[in-house]
């Protein structure tokens, strides 16, 4: 008799989406209709190469500068050595205070679930980041869980990563199920890019584990451009907001993607339509190998004052950059 072996439940929509995306730039320049030497070879190989087809349809054809082609297509600068830009720039390492733990802040802290992410981007502060020994895997829970229990001052758990909306829904639930038992706790954040890159992630299953325990939940997604919101995002953003999660945007300055006050403006405008409340605009952390998105600080701050000058408060980011040590974001 032949033992029976069982099935792997089928794939949802949001990975088989995830599982067609390109893994190579040639395939997404291919796509784009642009030649495949617009990208380095040097770069693509020291961090690797990820973008969901949905978040590429976004892109023009045919125009190597559009603005979300260049987030993720590796490049020679990526490679060039500059004075300040390190491996962990905002100070992770120093924050590790158990298995998958980074505790920085009075009241909060942040577990990093996952080493995986949907879309890489090349300003990523985490590209470095050692998670095969400092990852929340399931071995590790227990300690890391232990160490929350023993910190009464904590509230707030941000769940990070790479990306938590990268893990199944089962095992978030099991995680917030594991973090609703603690009392002292009363909120968990998550940070994601999936609801902007692969708004799929958002189906009716991710609610019910979101909304299913005592805990109330915040999504802060990341956007930087406003070609990224599409009528795909807003109808999915609009699904957590119906059932009373809050969702909040934090952006990146870079240079030649959104450094210019036109960009800015209609990002914040297209975030609000969506039903996204811009929350930070924060200065490029100095990751190795981003330096060539860094813009300037007085430049930011010209552009923050055109903002406060063109938007209403409520549509205006704070401006902000991390420095690794400080007990919260420094405002510009």
């Amino acid at each position: 008799m032949n033992p029976i072996i069982p099935q792997a439940p089928p794939l949802s929509a949001w990975q088989r989406e995830l599982a067609e995306g390109f893994r190579s730039p040639a395939e997404l320049l291919d796509f784009l209709e642009l030649p495949r030497h617009a990208f380095d070879a040097e770069a693509a190989a020291a961090f690797p190469f990820r973008v969901p087809r949905e978040f590429a349809a976004r892109m023009h054809p045919g125009d190597p500068d559009d603005p979300l082609l260049r987030q993720v297509l590796p490049c020679a600068e990526e490679t060039h050595h500059t004075p300040g830009f390190v491996s962990d720039p905002v100070g992770d390492n120093q924050a590790k205070s158990a298995p998958g733990v980074l505790h920085k802040y009075h009241g909060r802290l942040l577990l990093v679930t996952t080493g995986a992410c949907a879309i890489h981007c090349r300003y990523c502060f985490r590209r470095e980041f050692p998670y095969q020994n400092d990852q929340l895997t399931p071995s590790r829970w227990q300690p890391a869980l232990q160490y929350i229990r023993n910190q009464p001052a904590v509230t707030e758990i941000i769940l990070s990563g790479g990306d938590p909306l990268m893990l199944s829904n089962a095992r978030l639930a099991q995680l917030i199920e594991a973090l609703a038992a603690i009392p002292h706790l009363r909120r968990i954040r998550l940070h994601s890019r999936l609801p902007i890159v692969l708004p799929s992630r958002i189906e009716p299953q991710l609610l019910e584990v979101l909304t299913g325990s005592r805990l109330d939940c915040v999504m802060v997604v990341h956007a930087n451009h406003p070609n990224e919101i599409d009528d795909r995002v807003a109808q999915h953003i609009h699904q957590l907001r119906r059932r009373l999660i809050p969702v909040f945007n934090q952006s990146t300055l870079l240079r030649g993607i959104n450094d210019d006050i036109e960009s800015l403006v209609a990002l914040q405008e297209a975030l609000f339509e969506a039903g996204i409340l811009p929350y930070y605009l924060h200065l490029l952390d100095r990751a190795r190998g981003t330096a060539h998105f860094e813009v300037p600080e007085t430049t930011a701050k010209s552009l923050h004052e055109q903002l406060r000058r063109r938007l209403p408060g409520y549509l205006v980011p704070r401006l902000v950059f991390e420095q690794a040590g400080a007990p919260y974001k420094i405002y510009l």
